[in-house]
């Protein structure tokens, strides 16, 4: 029989490492929750209609297809198989398909529970999504994305609210160098205008949103690819290129795009955005608007946002924007949203490379209650009980093995006290207590040792 093994670009998680991902979880939920996010779930499937075409061409081709159940073989468009057809042939034999992200599934849901809801409505959503991409460090095939979005609102303070939630929650993670970028799709439709390929706006974003990862060069090359004319190419290189503080890269990218409407409205946005920022503050997060920031997915249309640890050379760890009508796909028209993802696996890489985790994660047991046998047993199960009603985090050993063995198990789980009781102890009543650490000694009454858990800090 072959050696049991998962999917590429899956994984298995150990107990300490879903105390990790729960520790990044529950931070981020309870910044959510503080702003006022209401949560909600999807489910792991949607129909396919639902998510083809809102993510361009590059996205549909990483969405994984779930096949028809039954006699679907009977039931496909055989003639589009031998016109070898297989978008048609595979929409024959795949009504379903994994969710690729949140944000579609959450317009589907707001449409189909317009009823139900509160508008703006504000949700907080964190689940799991595929994508048949290429495996490698920090891009997964399942990850975990934990979302923010309002639906119902044009008002750019929601903008200044994901900015601030941004800097709470990484914060609160203990990362202290990390960036946010900002653009706004519309200085970008203003900027495809102004040099004369308005209707070119996908494929120059597209080409653009990897400046990171394939250079000017790579950008270029790819531009000429999808037909983009030289005379605009070179109108564009600057924008490849701007630096400087957010005020001067303002200043330049005005120069370029303010003679359009549409560009003209989004440094308008933009510019309040900022401004609105710089009187508010922000803990460690540093805002940077980077006019190359594009971000492939094609239902954005204001305000754009990555995050990036300066520290980490890993890619965006969050990103998000606005989007004025994506509902309006759904038959809902005119309900503006905005939100974003923060990337749970990225960050745990991050964290983890940066030893940001907390120690006390490395272990969910307070205290161990060695067993000696059946009445040393019941008489720690007695006072198991008190101490888990306080709240402590305690657990006894399930049989009377060697003492070796037993203080074996408690290192291996990072246990950091471990609790001796025998004949001596359930006479006096009093728990002999071992820190695992130092090996010291003490010995408490069940009083004192609630009161010792409860007060000290670890």
């Amino acid at each position: 029989m072959s050696k049991p093994s998962i999917p590429k670009g899956t994984r298995d998680f150990l107990p300490h490492e879903m105390r990790r991902r729960n520790y990044i979880f529950d931070t981020t939920r309870i910044v959510f929750q503080k702003y006022g996010f209401l949560p909600i779930e999807t489910p792991t499937m949607e129909k396919t209609e639902t998510l083809m075409g809102k993510y361009g061409e590059e996205g549909d081709r990483l969405i994984f297809r779930v096949l028809n159940s039954g006699e679907f073989v009977k039931k496909s468009n055989k003639a589009s198989f031998e016109e070898e057809n297989s978008i048609r042939f595979a929409n024959s034999i795949s009504e379903k398909a994994l969710r690729y992200d949140l944000t579609v599934p959450f317009a589907r849901f707001v449409v189909q529970h317009q009823n139900e809801l509160t508008f703006p409505f504000k949700r907080y959503q964190i689940q799991p999504v595929w994508r048949a991409d290429r495996p490698q460090r920090g891009r997964y095939r399942e990850f975990y994305q934990c979302d923010v979005d309002v639906v119902g609102s044009e008002s750019l303070m929601q903008e200044v609210e994901l900015i601030q939630i941004f800097d709470e929650v990484l914060s609160n993670l203990k990362l202290s160098d990390f960036t946010i970028k900002i653009n706004n799709r519309k200085i970008l439709s203003g900027l495809v205008e102004v040099v004369g390929e308005a209707d070119k706006l996908i494929p120059i974003t597209v080409a653009i949103d990897k400046l990171d990862k394939i250079g000017e060069e790579g950008v270029v090359k790819e531009l000429r690819e999808k037909e983009i004319s030289n005379s605009a190419i070179e109108k564009l290189k600057p924008l490849l290129s701007i630096k400087g503080s957010n005020e001067e890269v303002l200043k330049a990218v005005e120069s370029i795009v303010l003679s359009s409407e549409i560009g003209a409205k989004g440094m308008e946005e933009l510019t309040f955005v900022l401004n609105s920022i710089k009187q508010l503050g922000l803990n460690n997060a540093k805002l940077e608007f980077d006019p190359s920031l594009a971000r492939g997915l094609n239902y954005y249309t204001g305000a754009i946002f990555e995050v990036k640890a300066n520290e980490v050379n890993i890619g965006s760890i969050c990103g998000g924007g606005r989007y004025d009508d994506l509902t309006g796909i759904f038959g809902m028209k005119n309900l503006s949203g905005v939100g974003v993802s923060f990337g749970a696996d990225r960050i745990y890489d991050v964290l983890e490379e940066l030893n940001l985790f907390p120690q006390e994660l490395a272990s969910s047991t307070q205290l161990m209650f060695a067993n000696f046998g059946d009445k040393e047993a019941m008489q720690s199960a007695i006072w198991l009980k008190k101490l888990r009603d306080n709240g402590i985090s305690s657990e006894l050993y399930p049989d009377s093995h060697k003492l070796k063995k037993q203080m074996n198990y408690a290192n291996n789980k990072n246990i950091p006290f471990v609790a001796l009781v025998g004949e001596d102890e359930m006479k006096n009543q009093e728990i002999l207590v071992k820190n695992m650490e130092t090996g010291e000694q003490n010995s408490f009454t069940p009083i004192d040792l609630i009161h010792f858990f409860t007060t000290t800090t670890f």
